[in-house]
């Protein structure tokens, strides 16, 4: 080969690179100026490609957000998913969950805030891969409740979709004043006063145990989480 050859030979990046690239410095720049202020020439820039590149790979600004949080929701599952299966026992893979959760928001507000107020708002939201990467998220959460109430130790006829709307109707409002950059939260605290809420809502209860004492075990669990949100806000 001669070196004139040589010279004109140009080491081209795969497909697959490409995107890697496109997106990890979609994801940095996403984090650091949110979407709206988020310029493709920044992300090109970063990516190491022109501007027109991205367009090759991405519809637009949008569809580069969606792929973003379905890479990291993939990364979150996989992780779950690998974590989990060495956890034993209804309560503590539920505190498992809701703790990842609380974690993963605590250390990754940005991220979060671009889920919730402008990937989950959208029109085209259920038509995405994360709406149903979502679904399977809060589904694993599901599943153990649902084993719970296989082994006996949690009510048979409790309304899963209220209980996943407790899990996380809790965590969201817990934590959206921190994904706006308010304030701070204890994910270990946190986590533990909605297990108590759910469980002592949820737990088969010995026939000893009356209305008065269930009653005053959740309203214990709601002070609690009640006492966590003035400590922190």
């Amino acid at each position: 080969m001669s070196n004139a050859t040589a010279r004109r030979q140009v080491f081209r990046l795969s497909r697959e690179r490409r995107v890697s690239d496109i997106m990890a410095a979609a994801r940095d720049v996403f984090r650091s100026k949110g979407y709206e202020d988020a310029p493709l020439s920044e992300i090109a820039e970063r990516a190491n490609v022109v501007e027109g590149s991205i367009y090759r790979y991405f519809d637009n600004k949008r569809d580069l957000l969606v792929k973003v949080i379905e890479d990291w929701y993939e990364s979150m599952l996989a992780d779950y998913d690998q974590q989990l299966s060495g956890i034993h026992g209804t309560r503590n893979r539920l505190r498992f969950m809701i703790w990842r959760h609380l974690k993963t928001i605590h250390e990754e507000p940005a991220l979060c805030n671009l889920m919730f107020q402008f990937l989950r708002t959208g029109g085209d939201y259920s038509h995405t891969a994360v709406f149903e990467l979502n679904r399977q998220y809060t589904r694993r959460t599901l599943d153990i409740v649902k084993e719970g109430m296989a082994k006996g130790e949690l009510r048979e006829n409790a309304d899963l979709r209220l209980v996943r709307d407790l899990i996380y109707g809790c965590v969201e409002h817990r934590t959206w004043a921190y994904i706006r950059g308010e304030g701070s939260f204890d994910p270990d605290a946190t986590a533990d006063a909605i297990v108590d809420l759910v469980f002592g809502g949820l737990q088969q209860q010995q026939p000893i145990e009356s209305g008065a004492d269930l009653t005053t075990r959740l309203e214990k669990a709601v002070e609690r989480l009640e006492r966590l949100s003035v400590s922190t806000s």
